[in-house]
């Protein structure tokens, strides 16, 4: 099993390069959740900067773990800051497609929500219809423009 996980952990072959992209996006959606949650209870800050703050975090978290984990494979050849600007400007409008997708959710969940005592899961769920949507449109250019050879 730990044979395999290690062949896993470092083919360069697409389906095990997209899970390892997916299980990073995972891991930088805890670090998105965690913070827009922790910061919503300041009550200065509205949710848009919330959710752009906790974003942008999760965005460099995002970088590092996959050119060192995901991307491992791909000697990209260029410098660590141009590399960063790729990679913000690609999920930069991944995050903008995430982000509208989170807009456009929650006015439609809290309808679903508001007679249940789930009311608090409308941002969880709302980030997770997002995030389904970054991730696709991320891996797809990330592949293409940040970590291409």
């Amino acid at each position: 099993m730990i044979k395999l996980f290690k062949i896993f952990a470092r083919s360069p072959s697409s389906l095990p390069t997209f899970f390892r992209f997916a299980g990073v996006g995972i891991s930088i959606s805890m670090i998105d959740i965690s913070l827009l949650y922790l910061l919503k209870e300041f009550d200065f800050l509205n949710i848009f900067v919330c959710r752009s703050i906790s974003l942008s975090t999760s965005i460099l978290f995002g970088y590092f773990l996959n050119r060192y984990f995901t991307f491992h494979h791909i000697e990209i050849g260029r410098a660590l800051w141009h590399s960063i600007i790729r990679h913000f400007s690609v999920h930069a409008v991944g995050g903008i497609l995430n982000m509208l997708i989170f807009l456009i959710s929650l006015p439609i969940l809290k309808k679903i929500f508001l007679e249940t005592q789930f009311i608090e899961l409308i941002f969880l769920v709302a980030i997770i219809f997002g995030g389904i949507a970054g991730l696709t449109f991320n891996f797809f250019f990330s592949k293409k423009m940040v970590f291409d050879k």
